[in-house]
């Protein structure tokens, strides 16, 4: 696979599927049903491919505020969102990617319904930049991002903090909580590059800035690794976070840098729940967010049960809705 290491494009990836669905739901329950072994229910928690319209607000907020982004990638299943009210500008850099393309050679392993796998095989969307931007459908900007906050020239820079995970190892409760299954799949991905479970580079819920010809070059290294990733068509512990390989393969390299201060904000499903609604309301108006570039909401439902008026915060926030 040819990649132009020398071209200055950026651009931006977005996984998305529509798990509300009929069809997802019996597909996803057929499978579910096949598996061998009890599923960790980080895996298997319906909320896990649940759609409720982030991705519009997603794509307004790239839109909004990083419109030097070239392509915008939506990597779908089957069906893709309805682009329809969208403004123009926007819909013209909209690029749709079926499942099928990127896991060619590897498609007996469609359908999946495990995210580790997916973002195993993003770097090979055909025509995809060299630096490109991934993002969750649940992560917004909320203030205008430059190429330069996300990229040192080819350095992506990096959002996060360094983390202690190896008493976590030896707990053996750990694993079957599922609130933890993350860090297992850093701890797994910082091992790939010889980082031990003590110093592990833990990426925050933000925009990930990824280089494609570091993920070409691991996949070639470690190909079995990739290989044991694609396959599950769930999510499992034994897997590696892949946008957490590439960070932690340009640390080891010297290929990264650290965001010099903490801009972000994550909204985490459950957040709030025995707080007074106006606490969590709080984090979501103009002024709270004025030091934070990114936003990630994790489950905009529960989110708008405790704070009615959550979409047109998150609206207000992104720079404005569609037409």
């Amino acid at each position: 696979m040819l990649i132009n290491t020398e071209n200055d494009a950026i651009d931006a990836v977005i996984t998305w599927v529509d798990g509300n669905a009929p069809s997802h739901r019996a597909l996803r329950a057929q499978y579910m049903a096949q598996n061998s072994a009890p599923l960790n229910l980080n895996a298997s928690n319906p909320h896990r491919w649940e759609s409720s319209d982030e991705i519009y607000y997603c794509l307004l907020s790239i839109h909004n505020h990083a419109p030097w982004v070239r392509h915008i990638w939506i990597v779908v299943d089957r069906t893709a969102p309805d682009f329809s009210q969208l403004p123009a500008g926007l819909k013209a850099k909209l690029r749709i990617v079926l499942h099928e393309e990127i896991f060619e050679g590897y498609t007996n392993a469609l359908p999946t319904f495990n995210s580790l796998a997916i973002e195993s095989v993003l770097w090979r969307i055909d025509g995809l930049s060299e630096r490109f931007l991934y993002f969750n459908d649940d992560v917004f900007l909320t203030a205008p991002l430059n190429p330069e906050d996300v990229f040192a020239r080819e350095r992506p820079v990096l959002r996060g903090q360094w983390r202690d995970y190896a008493a976590m190892l030896d707990d053996p409760k750990a694993s079957d909580d599922p609130a933890l299954f993350n860090h297992f799949v850093q701890i797994n991905a910082a091992a790939l590059c010889g980082f031990g479970p003590a110093r592990v580079f833990a990426a925050a819920h933000v925009v990930h800035p990824m280089r494609r010809s570091i993920m070409a070059q691991q996949f070639n290294q470690q190909r079995a690794a990739f290989e044991n990733n694609i396959k599950p068509r769930f999510r499992e512990l034994d897997q590696f976070l892949p946008q957490g390989l590439c960070n932690h393969a340009c640390i080891a390299e010297g290929r990264a840098v650290f965001a010099p201060a903490r801009d972000y904000r994550h909204i985490k499903s459950g957040q709030g729940a025995f707080d007074a609604p106006e606490i969590t309301r709080a984090l979501l108006v103009r002024d709270a967010l004025a030091e934070t570039r990114f936003l990630c909401v994790n489950d905009l439902p529960q989110l708008e049960a405790l704070v009615p008026d959550a979409r047109n915060l998150i609206s207000e926030a992104i720079g404005g809705g569609m037409r």
